[in-house]
């Protein structure tokens, strides 16, 4: 939806880790603790995702990933981005023209996009690779907010309670840790951040940042609280080089 830019990120560096398995098995369920979290009502908008749009993906997987798959299989991460537009369905239409970005295909998409009024939009099978932020396909759900910038977004109560309802499900489901929940801007820094395009490598997006994102972590930690779900480990990020 944005520009690609190249980011200077600034980060806590843990330390360096190898290059993360492209079959990676599922999380352990540490999350599960005493409590539940029921799946947010969420209202289905289907893009078009058919077998030509699955070969793409599936070719794009192998030049960038090393691995010709469309499927999504035990996501890792959940990162969150903003549509830099302020309707649903300018995003809807985005992600449903499958334009080429960047020179190739497919388009992009997100699994989700949380509307101003808090209206969870899902328009892909969780199954199935979106094209939402580079170097993390293959194992990322993609969630958008409708807004232009990380303040909007933050500052919206309706689509806040929402989006993290949502994070915290998908984190509970997947057994995926607050610290594998990350904006679009801190992707650079994440352990499960794999690119097989050297020019590639270090591209990014400046939606949801670290002070951003460790404000949406906080507010995603006490509604963990309240429901008496277990979060797991913080972020532990990576020297990336760039």
């Amino acid at each position: 939806m944005r520009r690609a830019v190249v980011v200077a990120m600034v980060a806590v560096i843990v330390c360096a880790a190898p290059a993360p398995s492209l079959h990676a098995s599922p999380a352990p369920r540490e999350l599960r603790a005493s409590g539940t979290i029921h799946k947010p009502p969420i209202t289905w908008k289907a893009i078009a995702f058919g077998a030509k749009r699955k070969r793409e993906m599936a070719a794009y997987s192998k030049r960038h990933y090393g691995t010709r798959t469309w499927h999504l299989r035990h996501p890792n991460v959940i990162v969150e981005h903003y549509t830099d537009g302020t309707t649903f369905s300018g995003a809807w239409n985005t992600f449903a023209s499958n334009a080429r970005h960047d020179g190739e295909l497919p388009g992009t998409c997100a699994h989700f996009v949380v509307d101003r009024d808090g209206t969870i939009y899902q328009l892909v099978p969780l199954g199935v690779r979106c094209r939402h932020a580079i170097g993390m396909n293959w194992t990322a759900i993609g969630i958008e907010h409708v807004g232009t910038s990380d303040k909007m977004v933050l500052g919206d109560h309706a689509q806040m309670r929402s989006s993290l309802r949502l994070a915290l499900w998908l984190m509970h489901t997947y057994g995926i840790s607050i610290g594998n929940v990350i904006g679009h801007a801190e992707t650079l820094d994440s352990p499960y951040h794999h690119e097989r395009y050297p020019s590639w490598r270090c591209m990014t997006h400046a939606d949801f940042p670290h002070w951003a994102m460790h404000e949406y972590r906080q507010r995603l930690r006490t509604l963990a609280n309240k429901r008496d779900v277990a979060v797991g480990a913080p972020p532990a990020w990576v020297a990336s080089g760039c």
